[in-house]
């Protein structure tokens, strides 16, 4: 395997597989392919007014700001402190709604080596879920070191090869003139736009491209990161969009849309390409390797958010039991204490009528929360480039103030468009009823982003009681 982390740091090449890894996921592509040949309409849409902009603006913002890179840092930058830590607080919990979604997905693999059916139970999927996260937790206590190589092997073996392996297989299937699952002509491809059921896809192929920014908090173990971070986001978005556009389309020609489910449908995919060219014997070996893949893409989503909101912590907003960090640099308490709440978050499971349902409240959730983080970041981008002086020798977005402007609105509105259509359920999938639906998420939507109010409390409180600290007692103690 080609050695992709030097002495110095990590190359272009490291980026590139650790943002791949934790963006271009295989297990999106049966959520995409529910929407059929219209879903090549809303990919391009997609890119333009989301994977694009948040690739230029977040290439610009770290070849710049080389030192303290991430959202945190730019919203704080822009907006001050308090704007900074709402910003990656909402990273932060949105990993924590995703985390299940992703899980349950490399429990619906795991199923078809034990019992297909298994992926449509609850309690088997919440104890796979428990297993796997608290093993890659501990895995990323070990450092970041450690989990870019795991991350990079992972991509290759359990992504690309099945992708690539997909993609060929669905070739052939046309070629041999399989009967097909849906058109490709002009209606179909172009949606009625003015159907709401229609705008609903946008959720799910925006939950595809979340996460471009991720890797910028690692810009201080990169070499020459004004010129490696472009780079490596200009590769990523070509291979993410190519991709997943390509193994949706793989699935969607396939498979009829009532019968992928979200969970297995990548399984059921393989299974019916196997058994139409006599290669059940493959079946296992592939669910191994999406296995891999799976947790791969997990590495960077369980690390990254928490270093940002480390530093968030120690400016004051988290109690100094979540600032500690291990003999790696690894934020520990965060990463156990996120855990936690995953495991809480399975419970979920309960409340919803199927699987299907279960996967895609998390999905739109996690959506919304990374949307509204978006925003900040936007606006932040924008708000920097007005104030901070240009400097030589970093990635410029093409057409100065002007080309700034034009990608940030394009992302505002990608990411406000996200969110309006993120209220309603899609049709084909059962949510147990549309208010029953609307209840469970917009009370998550709440219970999420409320916790942030308490920590700004908390600071409030901590920088009060050092302000009545008697002048008198620090003289004494000058330590404390």
């Amino acid at each position: 395997m080609v050695k992709v982390i030097k002495a110095k740091g990590l190359t272009t090449l490291a980026l590139v597989l650790l943002i791949t890894g934790s963006i271009d996921s295989i297990r999106n592509l049966p959520v995409t392919a529910l929407f059929g040949s219209s879903l090549i309409f809303f990919f391009i849409f997609s890119a333009v007014v989301l994977l694009i902009p948040v690739a230029l603006v977040s290439a610009e913002l770290a070849s710049t700001y080389t030192e303290h890179s991430g959202i945190y840092a730019w919203v704080k930058l822009a907006f001050g402190e308090k704007a900074g830590f709402f910003a990656i607080w909402l990273q932060w919990i949105n990993t924590i709604v995703w985390y299940p979604t992703i899980l349950s997905f490399i429990a619906g693999i795991l199923a078809y080596l034990i019992n297909p059916s298994l992926a449509q139970n609850k309690w088997y999927l919440i104890g796979v879920i428990l297993i796997v996260f608290w093993g890659l937790t501990f895995l990323n206590l070990k450092g970041l070191r450690i989990a870019a190589w795991f991350t990079s092997f992972c991509v290759v073996l359990g992504f690309i090869i099945p992708l690539i392996l997909i993609m060929t297989l669905a070739i052939i299937w046309i070629l041999q003139h399989h009967p097909l699952q849906i058109q490709f002509n002009v209606h179909s491809i172009f949606p009625a736009l003015n159907h709401a059921q229609n705008w609903i896809s946008l959720t799910a192929i925006m939950t595809s491209f979340l996460g471009m920014e991720l890797a910028t908090v690692h810009v201080k173990k990169v070499d020459n990161p004004s010129k490696t971070f472009p780079r490596a986001l200009f590769f990523s978005v070509l291979v993410i969009l190519i991709t997943m556009m390509a193994g949706s389309l793989a699935i969607a020609i396939t498979l009829p849309h009532n019968q992928i489910q979200l969970v297995s449908g990548i399984m059921q995919e393989f299974s019916l390409f196997f058994k139409a060219y006599h290669l059940n014997w493959f079946v296992p070996v592939i669910a191994l390797m999406l296995f891999m893949g799976s947790l791969g893409e997990m590495i960077n989503w369980i690390i990254s958010p928490a270093r940002g909101l480390l530093e968030a912590g120690r400016n004051g907003y988290l109690p100094a039991i979540f600032l500690k960090e291990n003999d790696k640099g690894v934020a520990s308490n965060l990463l156990i204490t996120q855990a936690i709440l995953v495991s809480i978050l399975c419970l979920i499971f309960l409340l919803m009528p199927s699987v299907n349902g279960f996967y895609w409240l998390l999905t739109d959730l996690s959506t919304q929360l990374y949307m509204i983080m978006y925003v900040f970041l936007f606006f932040s981008a924008w708000t920097i480039k007005l104030k901070m002086p240009i400097l030589p020798n970093t990635f410029k977005i093409p057409g100065g103030k002007l080309g700034m402007l034009v990608v940030c609105l394009l992302g505002i509105m990608g990411s406000s468009i996200t969110i309006v259509v993120g209220f309603f359920p899609p049709a084909n999938i059962n949510v147990g009823g549309v208010w029953h639906y609307e209840t469970m998420f917009i009370s998550g939507m709440l219970f999420m982003c409320l916790p942030a109010a308490g920590f700004y409390y908390y600071k409030y409180c901590s920088t009060r009681s050092l302000i009545e600290i008697p002048v008198g007692d620090l003289e004494e103690d000058p330590i404390n």
